[in-house]
Parts: C-alpha cells; sequence; structure tokens
C-alpha cells in the first residue's frame, strides 16, 4: 500500500512538469507569433508604407492623359509641310472586364475596327493591365464604338484617349530633311527627329476619384494639368524651290541610271538652305512602303533584318548622312589656298605644265585629256581645263600642314551643325601619314570624302567674300500656346580667305563656265559660276562607277545662291560632270533665280511692262455687283464688307483712288454708306529685298506696289513702320 502511494505523488509531479512545459511552449508560440506580427505591422508602416499608399491612391483614382498637339512644321512662306489631326487610341484594362462580356467586346472591336477576331479576343482575355486595341483612329470609328458602348451598356474597362495622327500634305517632297514619326508621335528621322523635343510638347492628365471597379466617381473633384502643345518650327527652305531642285534631280536620276543623287541650294550671305533634296525620296505618310518597283517586288523574300537595313538605307539623307569623294569641285578651295598664301597667281603664263599625265614616286596619275595634253597653263585656265596633273604640281606647292590648316578653317574636319539629324564628318588622312601620292590626289578632291553640306558650306566662304557661315535649316520656333517666337540667328563662324582672293576665284569660276568644261551649266542672261566634277572609283575597289557633280554660284559677281547637285554610281563609265550634272543645275538655276527676283545681265529696261499697269476706273456710284464685275474683269482683287442687296447697294468710295497705276492682281477695296470701316496696317520694311519677296511681304500686308528698275529694293516711297490704309500703293525703286 505504502508503494501506490508514493508512485501516485510521482505521477502527479510529472504531469505538473508537462503542463509547465506545453505552457512555456504556448507562451513562446505567442509570443514569435506576436513579434512576427509587430514585425510585420513594422515592415508595412515604415517600409511599404509609401509604396502601399501610392498602390491605394492609383486603385482609388482614375488617370486619364491629355496628349500634347505635335507642333507644326511651315517651309519659309508659311506653307505647312507637318501638320498634326485630333484621333482616337482605343485600349483596354482586360482585368476589369467581366469574363461573360470578353467574346462580345472582341467581336464588337473586330467588326468596327477590321480586326483578326481571334489576336482581339487573346488581347481582351489576356492578364496584362493595359493593351492597345486600335492606336490613332479617325473619329467616324470612334462615334461607332462609342453608340455601341452605349447600346449594350458596356464601357468598364474600355478607354478612349486623344491622341494625334502626323500628316505631310506634300507627301514625298522634302522628305529626307523633315523625316516622320512614329505611332507614339516621337520623331524618328530628319527635323521630326533633330527638334523632337521642341515639337513634342508635354502631355497633361486628368486626375479623378475612381470606384471599386476603377470607374470614375461623378460630380466628385478633378485635378486638371494642362497639356503644353509643342513649338511649330519654320524652315528656310522655299517649298517651291525644293519643288523645282526635286524635279530636275529625280529626272536626272533616272535618265542616267545613277544609283541616286541629292542637291543643295544654298544662300552663302546667311547660311539659309533654301532646298535640300535627296533621290530617290520616299513618301512620308507612308515611311515603312519601299520606294521602289524594285525592292517592292523582293520585299517578301527579305529578311527581317534586311527590311529594316533597307528601310534606314531609304530614309539616309545624303547630304548629311553620307560622304563621298568631291573631286574636282574641290580644286575651288586649292586654288583659294594657293592665291590666299601668295603661292600664285590666276594669270601666270606658262605656270602649270600638263603632258597628259604626272608622275609622283613612280606613281602616274593621268589627266582627263590624256591623250591631247593641255601644255603650259595659267591657274585660270588650269581651273577651266580641269586639269589633275596642273592641280597636283599646285598642291606639291602648298603642302600638306596648310592644306590641313585650310581644311580646318574651312571646316571639313567638323561636322557643320545644320540642325538636322544623323549628321557625319568626312574622313580624310592623318596628317602624318600624307605621303607624295595622298598629296596629289588631295589636290584636286579624291581619296578622302566630305558631305555634300559641308562641301557647300565651305565653297559658299568664297561667294561670300571669304566669310564662312553656319547653314541654318530652321529659322525659328514659335510656341503654339503663347506665340512666343525664338529667332535662330544666322552665324558667322570665321573669315577664312580674304574678299579680294574671294573675288578672284568667282572670276575663275565664272571662267570655268564661259570658256572650259562648265559651259553646259551656263543660264541665259546670268552671269554663273561653276566648277564641274567626276570622281573615279577608288582603284581595288568592287565599285567601278563614277559619281558626277557641278557646283554653281550666281550671279558671279555678287552671288546670292550656291547650288550644288550630286549624281552618284553613274552606269555610264564615260560620263562627266560637265556634261550631266552641267544641264542639271542650268535648268534649276534658270527657274530659280527669276522667282527669286534675280535681275537677268540681258534685261535692258528700267520699268514696268505697260501691259501689266492698270489704271483703276472710277466706279464710285456704281451698285456693288457692277463694280466688282468691272474691276475684276482687269484682273483685280475686290474686297468689300457689304449687308443687303449687291444688285442695289451704291460704292461710296474706293482704294487706291481713281486714275491710281497699279499691277494686275492688286487689292482695290470699296466702300459703302453703310460700310465705310477702315483698315490700318503697318508697312513693312521692304529694303535689299528681291522684288519676289518684297511683293509677298506687301501681299500679307494687302497693300499694293509699283516699281521701276530691276535687282532689289533700294528704296520704297513709304517709310517703314508707317500706318496706312489697306490697298495703299507702295512706290518701289529697284536697283
Amino acid at each position: 500500500m505504502k508503494n501506490i502511494g508514493k508512485r501516485k505523488k510521482i505521477d502527479k509531479s510529472s504531469y505538473r512538469n508537462v503542463a509547465n512545459n506545453k505552457l512555456k511552449v504556448t507562451m513562446s508560440i505567442i509570443l514569435i507569433l506576436l513579434f512576427l506580427l509587430i514585425f510585420r505591422l513594422g515592415w508595412i508602416q515604415f517600409i511599404q508604407g509609401s509604396s502601399l499608399k501610392e498602390s491605394a491612391y492609383r486603385q482609388q483614382t482614375v488617370n486619364k492623359i491629355i496628349s500634347p498637339n505635335r507642333g507644326t512644321i511651315y517651309d519659309c512662306n508659311g506653307k505647312a509641310l507637318a501638320i498634326s489631326a485630333s484621333v482616337d487610341t482605343v485600349t483596354i484594362n482586360p482585368t476589369r472586364i467581366k469574363e461573360e462580356n470578353k467574346e462580345k467586346i472582341a467581336k464588337a472591336f473586330s467588326d468596327i475596327f477590321k480586326l483578326d477576331y481571334e489576336e482581339t479576343l487573346n488581347k481582351v482575355k489576356s492578364n496584362s493591365s493595359v493593351e492597345t486595341v486600335v492606336s490613332k483612329i479617325e473619329q467616324d470609328k470612334i462615334n461607332e464604338l462609342k453608340e455601341w458602348m452605349v447600346t449594350n451598356k458596356l464601357s468598364s474597362g474600355i478607354n478612349i484617349d486623344a491622341d494625334n495622327k502626323r500628316y505631310y500634305p506634300y507627301n514625298n517632297l522634302a522628305s529626307h530633311l523633315i523625316g516622320f514619326t512614329g505611332t507614339d508621335n516621337q520623331g524618328l528621322s530628319g527635323i521630326e527627329l533633330a527638334w523632337n523635343k521642341s515639337l513634342t510638347g508635354t502631355a497633361g492628365k486628368i486626375v479623378a476619384s475612381a470606384d471599386v471597379h476603377n470607374d470614375e466617381i461623378s460630380n466628385q473633384t478633378q485635378q486638371y494639368i494642362e497639356a503644353e502643345n509643342g513649338s511649330d518650327i519654320y524652315l528656310t527652305i522655299d517649298v517651291n524651290i525644293q519643288s523645282i531642285v526635286e524635279k530636275y534631280l529625280s529626272q536626272a536620276v533616272q535618265k542616267n541610271r545613277a544609283v541616286a543623287g541629292s542637291a543643295i541650294i544654298m544662300n552663302p550671305t546667311n547660311g539659309d538652305i533654301l532646298a535640300m533634296a535627296t533621290s530617290p525620296d520616299y513618301n512620308l505618310n507612308s515611311p515603312f512602303e519601299p520606294n521602289s518597283e524594285e525592292l517592292k517586288n523582293k520585299w517578301d523574300s527579305l529578311t527581317s533584318s534586311e527590311k529594316t537595313s533597307s528601310l534606314y538605307k531609304m530614309w539616309r539623307d545624303k547630304n548629311v548622312s553620307d560622304t563621298y569623294e568631291p573631286g574636282s569641285p574641290f580644286k575651288v578651295l586649292t586654288a583659294a589656298i594657293a592665291i590666299e598664301e601668295n603661292i600664285t597667281e590666276t594669270d601666270i603664263a606658262g605656270d602649270f605644265n600638263c603632258i597628259g599625265y604626272h608622275d609622283v614616286n613612280e606613281t602616274k596619275i593621268n589627266c582627263w585629256r590624256k591623250d591631247i595634253p593641255h601644255g603650259y597653263q595659267t591657274l585660270k585656265q588650269a581651273l577651266a581645263n580641269s586639269c589633275n596633273p596642273a592641280f597636283i604640281q599646285l598642291g606639291s606647292r602648298i603642302g600638306t600642314s596648310t592644306f590641313y590648316k585650310y581644311f580646318k578653317a574651312f571646316g571639313l574636319f567638323d561636322k557643320t551643325n545644320i540642325n538636322t539629324a544623323s549628321e557625319t564628318v568626312g574622313i580624310f588622312h592623318d596628317e602624318s601619314n600624307v605621303g607624295p601620292v595622298e598629296l596629289a590626289t588631295i589636290s584636286f578632291g579624291q581619296r578622302f570624302t566630305i558631305t555634300p553640306i559641308q562641301l557647300i558650306t565651305a565653297i559658299s566662304s568664297v561667294s561670300n567674300n571669304g566669310t564662312l557661315v553656319k547653314p541654318r535649316i530652321v529659322k525659328q520656333t514659335v510656341n503654339s500656346d503663347t506665340n512666343a517666337t525664338t529667332t535662330i540667328e544666322p552665324e558667322s563662324i570665321r573669315q577664312v580667305i580674304s574678299s579680294e582672293t574671294a573675288e578672284k576665284v568667282r572670276q575663275m569660276m565664272e571662267y570655268v563656265v564661259t570658256n572650259g568644261t562648265g559651259r553646259y551649266g551656263a543660264v541665259e542672261g546670268y552671269s554663273i559660276g561653276g566648277k564641274t566634277g567626276t570622281s573615279e572609283a577608288s582603284p581595288g575597289g568592287s565599285n567601278k562607277k563614277n559619281t558626277l557633280s557641278y557646283v554653281a554660284v550666281a550671279p558671279s559677281d555678287n552671288p546670292e545662291i550656291v547650288c550644288l547637285v550630286v549624281l552618284y554610281d553613274v552606269e555610264n563609265p564615260s560620263a562627266q560632270g560637265g556634261l550631266i550634272a552641267g544641264p542639271i543645275v542650268s535648268s534649276i538655276l534658270s527657274e530659280v533665280l527669276p522667282y527669286l527676283g534675280v535681275a537677268s545681265d540681258s534685261v535692258d529696261t528700267v520699268s514696268m511692262s505697260q501691259t501689266s499697269i492698270i489704271t483703276i476706273p472710277d466706279i464710285r456710284n456704281k451698285t456693288v455687283t457692277e463694280a466688282q464685275k468691272i474691276l475684276t474683269s482687269l484682273g483685280l482683287n475686290v474686297s468689300v464688307n457689304v449687308e443687303g442687296d449687291k444688285n442695289s447697294i451704291l460704292v461710296k468710295d474706293q482704294t487706291p483712288a481713281p486714275g491710281s497705276s497699279v499691277l494686275s492682281d492688286s487689292y482695290i477695296f470699296l466702300y459703302t454708306e453703310g460700310n465705310d470701316a477702315r483698315t490700318s496696317v503697318s508697312v513693312p520694311d521692304l529694303s535689299d529685298m528681291t522684288l519676289s519677296k518684297a511683293k509677298n511681304a506687301l501681299k500679307d500686308k494687302k497693300l499694293n506696289y509699283i516699281y521701276i528698275g530691276t535687282g532689289k529694293v533700294k528704296s520704297q516711297s513709304i517709310s517703314s513702320g508707317a500706318s496706312v490704309e489697306a490697298g495703299t500703293i507702295i512706290e518701289l525703286v529697284l536697283e
């Protein structure tokens, strides 16, 4: 009995120990859980707090992006080259669309927007937070979608956001220069890319409260952040001049079976690019479509990388992005260096001797007329004959160090910074590696490369009395919201050669046209300075085709434009720059010079043709209908504000007054007894303008003009800034 009692006592003690141990374990677990809970709360509060707060905010708000309008690109006369139109983009939030509605919505999208049903359904059923259904859709299709959404009472998860679509009114015109945008309205090439930041603007947004389904709650306060529209850009190019250049360049590329062609017209005094073209061009409204039948025919057989490579090649602006061997036009710069350094003069008899070739370190370099050598020549004759041996001799006198000093001064080692996209720079031998043969080829423009924009900029310094100017393609930007204007002023870089040297070189260039290889670049009635170029293929290369070119300054005595035309890889191996490129330049200048109002040397009249002058009749006290009929029959523009029957209301006054002499297409303002409100305008400053530009400036103000003389405006009868009545006649004296 004693043993039994003792055993029971021991069992009770063990039980108490087990209970205590269980309690300790339980308390430990509770403490651990409590610690983990506190840790988790702390983690959420202090570590994840800001991100969770942001996430909650996003769930409780709905953001709508307000797309800014991309700025318009204009030519120098205000003609729109690239514009944006309002369109819409449709997106969906698949997770917010109920499962039973997904097929129905996919079917509606595919029917309205002509989409593949299966692909659309995959988007609607995806787990993505956002899927784009269609981009940049016109308003009629959006209206159709909205009607369907109202009819079917489905809107959750379907978003319609305002967007912009880029259009190019002139399609292919200046395509390489202007460039284009992608589906996101960001510039991908040309001016669109180079000036993307200015053109794009800043997006705005609307922030509003959202319900559990992420739909906007009506009657709640909205936060509206206004979009900042992109700036408008005004280029220096003139659509009319660009069209002329592209017409003749395209014809020449096709006729001569050249791989491509490029052309630039530049104002040498201020650097303005009036035209810049590359052929073949492409349609800016469909830039991802092949631009030739040859490429179209093989397009489907190309790999993805081959297609991309073909498109990039199609988009490249050869004027700024590709280098080439300039050939004989470079002799103009060689001659300028020699004269500036007093190495020679233009008319030293027997200064150079051509025997049909020149030996340089046992390397025989032929003249293009090797079978009939030029013999002894002056520098002027050597330039007119485009004689390589003569310029090899001149180059050896100049020397490498002097050459390279002037190359740097002419800007040939640097980009011109023309402010368009993808400009590259020429490739020269390292000065330390230039031996006698390299020096010889450099002297006549081969075995190194530069871009066309580099060459025409350097040649323009000769046309600008020796001053190098930076080429300018954008002349101003205008903030479309505030109208604040930023002008990109012309920029003179440095004086490279003296004005005396520049004048001598221009006289030699004129001699090239009148007596040398440049005769086919002549323009009747104008003094033209020019230089031909025939760049031969590099020895040992796979390409055996020549590059033909012609550079011209016009008029040669007082240049207003410099024109460069280059045809690449011409199929005919015997073709020469003077014979092929010369006529192209002549055709271009024959239209461009009169358009710019440059006076012809053959015009000896000092006043307007009498047939163009109209004496304004007295149409007072005639009915408005009678007055309009009389004036329009004379080729005059009529402006009149009248309320009522034009057949009974009489004209009480007119501007200009009866008996005044005006040109056809002038403005005549009529006033009636019931409407005598006059408009005052400010007279523009016309000094040194060509007649064409003066006419446009006055036409913008609805002012009339008559003129005497030829050339540029020397004086005007009413000073600039004066306030006059619309229709007033301004008398111009040209000189």
